[in-house]
């Protein structure tokens, strides 16, 4: 049998602007080796025609640039959102519209738990239920003898009952950030942050590394971009023990595993062992999982009211949010691994962080030149024209959460930043006016990972009640497309290889039911995803 197959479709959109479109595309050893029509790779010896995919659109394989390996394993726990949701399974659940809602579902979930096992949930967002605030007192309606925790879908705040109060030694008298009280003094249940959050999550078990390391959690994550055409894809904010690597390692070089991982280092510790730790990382790269990169957590979320905003601040007049990682340890952290070649994704979701972040990293730029960093600012929500301007001078790329348009847009304007910010929140339009690298986002599990729904969300800034949420940030559909592919690719370093369709590059694609570059811009969320080609081997739904 020849070495070279030749794969045709309805239609081939490269994102390649040399050869926009094609009818066919010949792969060999797992790479493009020729794209046009029937013939395209006749110069290059005997062929094998493939026509599985003859009735589909090809794309590049998309590219999720940042999403978290527990979009899959999470499910181990109880999801008490607000939105429908479906789990790597394809089960649907049904989202939850009020607080009794939420109890009576914990409950159900209480009654089928061994007797000693901690009640875990997820998911729930206290924003789209604002007449009332979750607090123990609700859950412990469950139970006052099982410790429960209610994780919130930004995943930066929690809720827990007495009993897990009790456990981490929470009451009138801790003076911990992030412990919310209420006016009497007495911890309400909320805690906010990592700080306030840890102790809880030691004596719960509930451990993130966990639910993204375990080989099943993994391959639960394939299954998920799978689903959504996605061939590439972060997990960022990544602990990477030696145990972990080896796991990644095995699992990512099974020939039946669907993804290539891009993990990125969790920036913990002393900033000069970190860099060590990313630049020896490097060195175990494959070619389905890619090291060396690290994570900055700066401030927190802004639908709960913890992310780092500049005046007025918050139209509800809560208090400014909290650093996860502090101005001066931002700064030190950024020079370290800048002067050490290591390139950064840094969290930035209130424009206050998104500053203090421009800032540091141009002093780590002055101090030790580098041009060829392309370190990424990841959410970027509040970011104004000028600090897009900044980003462009430096060599800064972004990538924005277009979901949060939809999912919290009328929220936004309602309860944390009011419509004028509001309206060039995620602003893509800007950002590619600048001359930016730009990708979009889901954060997955925060909201669903599916590309095509992101590029939905930045082309139409559609919110859940149907306002447009700043029409002159719109994006065109083509736009859209680049940033879930190429615009991903570049923010990963990996544009070499994946991205487009074209010579040369890895034989990645998303296999379409219809052309996206022909669907109505309000139509796009509703292409259908058949399945995806990784190396060249086909992995249909």
């Amino acid at each position: 049998m020849a070495d070279i197959t030749v794969f045709e479709a309805r239609k081939i959109v490269t994102m390649d602007r040399n050869r926009p479109t094609a009818t066919h595309v010949a792969v060999k050893h797992g790479h493009i080796l020729a794209v046009g029509d029937a013939s395209c790779a006749d110069a290059w010896g005997a062929v094998t025609h493939d026509t599985t995919l003859a009735h589909t659109v090809l794309m590049p394989g998309f590219v999720e640039g940042h999403a978290h390996m527990m979009a899959g394993a999470i499910w181990d726990y109880a999801y008490t959102g607000f939105h429908d949701r479906i789990d790597p399974d394809g089960k649907l659940w049904q989202g939850l519209e009020s607080l009794d809602a939420v109890v009576e579902r914990l409950r159900e979930v209480e009654a089928s738990l061994p007797e000693r096992q901690p009640l875990i949930g997820w998911g729930f967002d206290p924003i789209f239920l604002p007449d009332e605030r979750l607090g123990a007192s609700h859950l412990d309606r469950v139970s006052t003898t099982r410790p429960i925790a209610i994780i919130f879908s930004n995943f930066h705040l929690m809720c827990v009952n007495s009993v897990a109060l009790e456990m981490a030694g929470y009451d009138g008298g801790t003076n911990v950030e992030g412990v919310v009280k209420d006016s009497a003094g007495t911890p309400t249940g909320e805690l906010q942050e990592m700080a306030a959050m840890f102790p809880i999550m030691r004596r719960l078990g509930i451990d993130f590394r966990a639910l993204s390391q375990r080989e099943s959690a993994i391959r639960s994550y394939g299954e998920v971009a799978r689903r959504v055409g996605v061939t590439t894809v972060t997990d960022l904010f990544s602990q990477l023990e030696d145990e972990d690597l080896a796991t990644m390692l095995s699992v990512t070089s099974d020939t039946d595993f669907p993804l290539r991982v891009v993990p990125a280092l969790a920036a913990t510790g002393d900033p000069n062992a970190l860099a060590e730790r990313a630049k020896a990382l490097k060195t175990r790269s494959t070619d389905k999982l890619r090291l060396g990169a690290v994570k900055l957590m700066t401030d927190g979320s802004i639908q709960g009211w913890t992310a780092r905003v500049k005046w007025p601040g918050y139209v509800g007049g809560q208090p400014n949010g909290l650093w996860n990682m502090a101005p001066d340890q931002i700064f030190e952290t950024c020079a370290a691994l800048h002067a050490a070649g290591v390139q950064m994704h840094i969290h930035v979701n209130g424009d206050e962080a998104s500053e203090v972040v421009i800032d540091a990293l141009e002093a780590a730029m002055r101090a030790s030149p580098w041009p060829a960093h392309r370190h990424v600012l990841q959410h970027g929500q509040m970011m104004d024209d000028a600090q897009f301007r900044r980003c462009a001078e430096l060599g800064i790329a972004v990538n924005l959460f277009a979901n949060h348009l939809w999912y919290f847009g009328d929220q936004h304007v309602a309860l944390t930043i009011g419509e004028d910010r509001a309206n060039r929140m995620d602003a893509v339009r800007s950002a590619l006016d600048a001359g930016l690298t730009v990708a979009i986002h889901s954060d997955a599990p925060v909201t669903p990972m599916g590309p095509l729904f992101t590029a939905w969300c930045a082309v139409n800034r559609v919110t859940m009640s149907g306002r447009t949420l700043g029409e002159a940030q719109k994006i065109s559909v083509e736009e859209a497309l680049y940033a879930i592919t190429l615009g991903a690719a570049r923010t990963l370093k990996m544009d070499a290889e994946i991205g487009s369709i074209e010579v040369g590059k890895r034989a990645d694609f998303a296999v379409l039911g219809s052309d996206p570059t022909e669907a109505a811009p309000d139509a796009l969320k509703d292409v259908d995803v058949l399945g995806t080609v990784l190396d060249g081997r086909v992995r249909l739904l």
